[in-house]
């Protein structure tokens, strides 16, 4: 599959019509997807249908959408009338939404078509898409390593060239950290730059949609379609949407500022993945970029954090899933409590179990003030740290993870492990920002990600930085070999 301006330039000179591109689609996802478990949903019928009108509307020249004809697939925890909604749960295995996520009708509305929702750790809980309840998503470029997560699916699909592109959330990395396991472009806007309606919530103070894709330039086009305040999501900001797109197309790093927060590459930190990451940022100090080290010393109580507030967040977002409003409605007992307990019993998995404790715990009374209101203090103590240090600087660099993508159950044993897998990425999150992985060399035959933070709603910055390093290199054109 090409690139989002690839397939797009090939639709608009009429080469390729939109039935044709969502064919290639569903004819690439026959080959990969039985190695690399992508797509948990897949609606050929209706993505034909869809393109097949745009074709028409064409022949008539009629205004289309800036993405008409575009195959994208979705994250499984964004809502679509189309299909199933399951969040990766067995517990919302037969849910059907009754409308669409804000960000399916914008993207529909600009003529994309979906094809299929993509596999995810359960309810987003996740760093592996291990913890999905129908099994894991493998990652394209060496089957028996993990695609990262939560939304490895997403990232897997666009690494293997099943989509130009695909959705994803991100709560504390679940973007950042798959793209850069799969050596694709993920990003993570500022919080409250997208709207998180539709969104099946994790953190709902967290929680982000964002795209990937194979190019940044791709990548900001997707997020000018989907950003902007939304009536029925109120964190939305009003900010006004930049024009991402042309940042990319007149990026220059010359003069820039960078800060490098030397805390990324401190202890955990793989040696040979911090040599790759140091030259990506090199080059940026050759091109003419003021490259300096900074100092972010709350680092380290980012995942401690970060999963003391996630886990409060979701153990009240999961207290719907009872078998009365959602779950299973077939259950034996009649008793409410054992209701309660014989759906999500058998509805959750570890890893949703163990949020439910720990939340429910830090909110308990008589914790309440020693862990949920401490690190609600500590956050906002992060998030004033990195606006101080963005006083001195224009975007900051770094790794996306302290290593890359890891063996099939190599830290399911040891859930702090997987947590520590997202060091790099849940700081930003928690104060809010911006950020993006993309590629910037590998390990091993493994992909490696740089992380490109900038400051809250300067999106344009970040992606105007990612673009030049982008285009200067190959990586993002170099991808995996579907197995034999």
């Amino acid at each position: 599959m090409d690139t989002v301006h690839q397939a797009q330039q090939q639709f608009k000179e009429g080469t390729v019509s939109a039935q044709e591109l969502v064919q290639e689609s569903f004819k690439t996802m026959d080959g990969w997807d039985p190695h690399i478990h992508a797509f948990l949903q897949r609606f050929e019928e209706e993505a034909v249908s869809k393109a097949q009108h745009i074709d028409a509307a064409r022949q008539k020249k009629e205004t289309l959408g800036l993405l008409a004809g575009l195959p994208i697939a979705v994250k499984d925890n964004i809502v679509t009338k189309t299909g199933r909604t399951t969040a990766g749960s067995k517990i919302l295995e037969s849910y059907t939404a009754p409308f669409n996520a804000t960000v399916i009708n914008r993207l529909e509305d600009a003529g994309a078509i979906i094809i299929g929702k993509t596999n995810l750790d359960e309810f987003a809980m996740g760093s592996s898409t291990e913890y999905s309840a129908f099994g894991p998503t493998k990652n394209p470029w060496n089957l028996s390593h993990v695609p990262g997560g939560s939304s490895g699916g997403s990232a897997a699909a666009v690494a293997a060239g099943i989509v130009p592109a695909a959705l994803g959330t991100d709560t504390g990395g679940s973007i950042r950290q798959p793209a850069s396991f799969c050596g694709v472009v993920g990003v993570k806007p500022t919080y409250g730059r997208v709207s998180r309606f539709g969104v099946i919530s994790y953190g709902s103070s967290l929680d982000q949609v964002g795209p990937f894709a194979r190019t940044v330039q791709d990548a900001a086009l997707l997020l000018s379609v989907m950003a902007g305040q939304d009536e029925y999501d109120a964190t939305t900001s009003n900010h006004a949407v930049g024009d991402y797109v042309a940042a990319c197309q007149q990026a220059s790093v010359k003069g820039l500022t960078i800060g490098v927060p030397k805390e990324f590459f401190e202890e955990g930190m793989s040696i040979d993945l911090a040599a790759v990451v140091r030259k990506a940022i090199a080059w940026f100090e050759e091109q003419g970029a003021q490259v300096k080290e900074v100092s972010l010393p709350l680092t380290s109580a980012g995942v401690a954090v970060y999963y003391l507030i996630a886990k409060a967040e979701a153990s009240v977002n999961l207290a719907r899933y009872d078998a009365l409003r959602f779950g299973p409605m077939d259950l034996r007992s009649d008793d409410l409590l054992a209701r309660y307990m014989e759906a999500r019993g058998s509805g959750f998995g570890p890893e949703v179990k163990r949020a439910i404790i720990m939340g429910t715990y830090a909110l308990s009374a008589g914790y309440y003030d020693a862990w949920y209101k401490q690190a609600s203090k500590v956050r906002t103590l992060i998030r004033r740290e990195y606006e101080e240090v963005f006083k001195s600087v224009d975007i900051m660099l770094g790794p996306v993870s302290p290593e890359g993508p890891f063996t099939f159950g190599s830290k399911t044993a040891d859930p702090l492990q997987m947590y520590l897998a997202d060091s790099l990425t849940v700081p930003i999150s928690v104060a809010g920002l911006p950020a993006l992985s993309l590629p910037c060399g590998s390990v091993n035959g493994l992909p490696v990600g740089l992380q490109v933070i900038a400051p809250h709603f300067k999106e344009a910055a970040m992606f105007a930085a990612a673009h030049t390093y982008e285009q200067a290199h190959d990586w993002w054109q170099q991808v995996p070999v579907l197995p034999q």
